[in-house]
């Protein structure tokens, strides 16, 4: 089957599932479903050297159950199915042009020889005041859920495609697997506690991840902004360049997104991770601009343009530099597509590097 006539059913069941999704939201009054159902293709345009021209498209199926006996407590649940690498297995780069979880993402996740089971926790919340609380959650968890989380560049459903902009390489923040959170809130302050004990890491490793993330919400006449200090840190299971000897990973990441009226954003994430371990990129200096569709009279849609420059680590990778720039087009609350392009330029010390076009559309279901 090519790969037109892939995307083809793609769209054609985008549309159908969010006409028959449409009514999917609370099952009773304590238990409710919600998800999203996305398709995506991408076609990378090499450089002369980089290979051949490609592209690729995936579908992504991600449905979640909530269930919620109390105000106060929580019990939720989410699987992920995808068909289709899209072209993240093609591509030269080691930054993903689409940051989802793909076909060979949700298998095995995290050497624990558990298939699309992402997440399974449950949430207690403890309130002191109005405006005073502090939530503790256990189970397998997805830590991008509590850290790094930027207005403008945090979701690769209905913002950014490329990881860089989702969730940086500088953070290391792991997925689906045992942990626990701290969640402590008294406005304008939250801060966030995560430790992850996670089955394996890309030497085979088990490993313990810890993350601490303090933010500050700044309200002012310009809009809300909210502006952030992350430290992330892990055990001492990743192997060094030489593959002789296991060392830890740290980083810390400063990062804000402030509002610019009611038609304009701005996110700059600065980010650095120590180079003992293997590393591809050792700093991370990226930024960029949303604009509201109020500015062109459709108030659901949003358009963002991005930049990351990355500083190569010790695998050879000499700097990075992303380009993105999308518009999405929300058509009722479920259905939405997205128009995106980026450009990739990735320098190597051993050679020329490689540089990309990658044109691309999303749509998405939500519900």
């Amino acid at each position: 089957m090519s790969t037109y006539v892939r995307f083809g059913l793609v769209l054609g069941g985008l549309m159908a599932g969010s006409l028959s999704l449409a009514e999917a939201y609370d099952l009773t009054e304590k238990l409710s479903l919600g998800g999203v159902l996305a398709g995506i293709y991408q076609y990378q345009i090499l450089d002369e050297d980089s290979g051949d021209d490609e592209g690729g498209g995936a579908v992504v199926f991600q449905p979640e159950l909530s269930f919620r006996p109390t105000d106060r407590d929580e019990v939720f649940v989410k699987l992920g199915f995808a068909a289709g690498n899209g072209i993240n297995d093609q591509t030269p780069f080691a930054i993903a042009p689409w940051a989802a979880d793909l076909e060979d993402d949700v298998q095995d996740l995290n050497g624990r020889n558990r298939d699309y089971l992402f997440e399974a926790w449950y949430q207690h919340v403890f309130r002191f005041g109005p405006e005073h609380e502090l939530g503790v959650s256990g189970g397998i968890i997805d830590a991008t859920g509590y850290l790094e989380d930027t207005a403008y560049a945090d979701d690769e459903f209905t913002q950014f495609l490329n990881e860089v902009f989702v969730n940086g390489p500088q953070s290391f923040v792991p997925s689906y697997d045992l942990g626990g959170v701290l969640e402590w809130a008294l406005n304008p302050v939250t801060l966030r506690v995560v430790v992850m004990d996670v089955g394996a890491n890309d030497d085979g490793n088990a490993y313990t991840f810890f993350g601490v993330q303090l933010a500050y919400t700044l309200r002012t006449a310009l809009g809300t902004g909210t502006y952030r200090l992350l430290g992330v840190a892990t055990t001492e299971d990743f192997l060094n360049p030489a593959g002789i000897q296991k060392e830890p990973l740290r980083g810390l990441t400063l990062s804000f997104d402030q509002e610019l009226g009611k038609r304009f954003g701005v996110f700059v994430q600065l980010g650095w991770q120590q180079d003992e371990a293997a590393i591809d990129f050792k700093a991370m200096y990226a930024g960029g601009v949303n604009v509201h569709g109020r500015l062109w009279g459709r108030s659901q849609d949003h358009l963002g343009i991005g930049y990351a420059f990355l500083d190569g680590g010790n695998t050879g990778i000499e700097r990075s530099h992303v380009f993105e720039a999308y518009v999405r087009m929300v058509f009722n609350d479920i259905f939405a597509v997205t128009v995106d392009l980026q450009y990739i330029d990735e320098g190597r010390e051993a050679s020329s590097g490689s540089q990309a076009l990658i044109p691309g559309i999303r749509l998405t279901a939500d519900f």
